[in-house]
């Protein structure tokens, strides 16, 4: 049927009783899904030119703000057996408390007068360097003493030069004397033989003359002898001279030898006392480590060495300790392709573990529940993850962060980027563009668009 008719039947049919009618194309509902399709497309673009903010999250942990702020381990500096604990575990301990007790248990400490001993040992030591002292002193003084006798010897020995040349010069003298006299007899006595001859000197007075012309041959070889004699005593004060510089030299040089041994053995035993005076100090020294103490206020969390008589090694790790006082941070890592993005003092809002939120990354001022930070330090170095780390602090000017958190809690970060229409957003991460690129400057951002 074309129902061309302009009577209508439709309000005379029960349609309930025929489902045929149920299947035929209601026009109404049609109309009003268009309409509805219509309204849709039109929020959706108006939503596509809302404002979204960029931003890259990323995991991380919370800790302490300064390296001396963070937990730590606390060690044994030398090997020891344990022999009385302190604190329990989760106790506060003030810097100072002695946490445990450790006794000896290498033998050469076992000794309980060991410093004393040590001191006894140094005591006769330095009376040892105080022996050396005063021979060497003496030895000064021998020296001195030698110098100064070898200075008159040496002195004695040129006046007996002087004394010979001098009696040389006489002996010479009188050699001349004696031939000048013997020459004078031999021509008295030539003419004495003549007047002899003469007649007129008597045998006695030529044989006068003749003996005393014997007597000066005498007194001239008298003379020659007297002066070889005083030669060879010029050549004997010489001899004897050099004898005293040469007997004085080897005194001089054999107490100094004397005396460099002396300060040789002086220095070793200086060194020694030296040696023993640190040894003693080490002692001393070691005997403060036998007493573990807390090196800063804070909190016993775990031990890492339990019960009586254990033992424990050199630089061993023996209980961990919270400090008491701590300013919180983040440690986050981001991807080498995002470290660009991030730059000192940018803003990243937290979402810690435990702590309800209601969070929008595109909408941060409408998220509840989050956590304002500022990026203090960024590592130059790629930590073994394959990612860069970087250290947040709260916020001075945001909510302070939860008075419960404890070092180690979970932390999820959002670093805020540029506001861009959510249109721009799609289009983005559909064509696998990173975020907007941008630099702090005097406290503005400053945009610098990638192309």
């Amino acid at each position: 049927m074309l129902n061309i008719s302009n009577k209508r039947i439709e309000s005379k049919i029960d349609k309930k009783l025929y489902p045929s009618f149920g299947m035929v194309k209601d026009y109404k509902a049609g109309k009003i899904f268009t309409k509805l399709l219509i309204v849709s497309f039109v929020i959706l673009c108006c939503v596509l030119f809302l404002p979204w903010t960029q931003n890259i999250q990323s995991k991380g942990q919370v800790t302490s703000l300064q390296p001396d702020q963070k937990p730590q381990t606390i060690h044994s500096v030398i090997a020891g057996r344990i022999e009385k604990w302190h604190v329990n575990e989760g106790d506060y301990v003030k810097k100072g408390d002695t946490i445990l007790f450790i006794s000896e248990v290498k033998d050469a400490y076992f000794d309980p007068n060991l410093l004393g001993r040590t001191e006894d040992q140094i005591k006769s030591k330095e009376l040892a360097v105080d022996s050396y002292m005063e021979k060497v002193k003496s030895l000064d003084a021998q020296i001195d003493a030698l110098f100064n006798t070898k200075k008159l010897k040496i002195e004695q020995g040129k006046n007996y030069i002087k004394q010979a040349s001098l009696k040389i010069q006489v002996d010479s003298i009188n050699v001349q004397v004696a031939k000048s006299n013997l020459k004078i007899a031999n021509e008295q006595m030539t003419r004495m033989e003549a007047l002899y001859k003469s007649g007129l000197k008597s045998l006695t007075d030529f044989e006068t003359r003749k003996v005393k012309l014997q007597e000066l041959q005498a007194k001239k070889i008298n003379a020659e002898n007297k002066l070889l004699s005083s030669r060879n005593q010029l050549i004997n004060a010489k001899v004897e001279l050099s004898t005293i510089e040469n007997q004085y030299r080897d005194k001089l040089s054999k107490a100094e030898s004397e005396k460099y041994s002396a300060l040789s053995a002086m220095y070793d035993a200086e060194a020694l006392v030296t040696k023993m005076q640190n040894q003693y100090m080490n002692y001393s020294v070691r005997t403060g480590f036998y007493h573990i103490t807390a090196p800063q206020n804070g909190y016993i969390t775990k031990a890492l060495k339990s019960g009586i008589g254990e033992t424990v090694k050199e630089g061993e790790d023996i209980v961990n300790i919270m400090p008491a006082h701590y300013e919180l941070a983040v440690a986050m890592y981001v991807r080498p392709m995002d470290l660009p993005l991030i730059n000192i003092g940018q803003n990243i809002r937290f979402i810690f573990d435990g702590w309800p939120t209601i969070v929008f990354s595109g909408w941060p001022n409408l998220s509840y529940g989050t956590f304002g930070g500022k990026v203090i330090a960024i590592d130059n170095s790629i930590s073994s993850n394959g990612q860069y780390r970087i250290l947040v602090a709260q916020d001075p000017e945001e909510n302070a962060w939860p008075s419960e958190l404890r070092v180690g809690s979970g932390a999820n970060g959002m670093a805020l980027l540029k506001n861009v229409p959510i249109w721009y957003e799609l289009w983005r991460h559909l064509n696998g563009f990173p975020p907007d690129y941008y630099a702090i400057q005097d406290k503005k951002l400053t945009v610098n668009k990638n192309k």
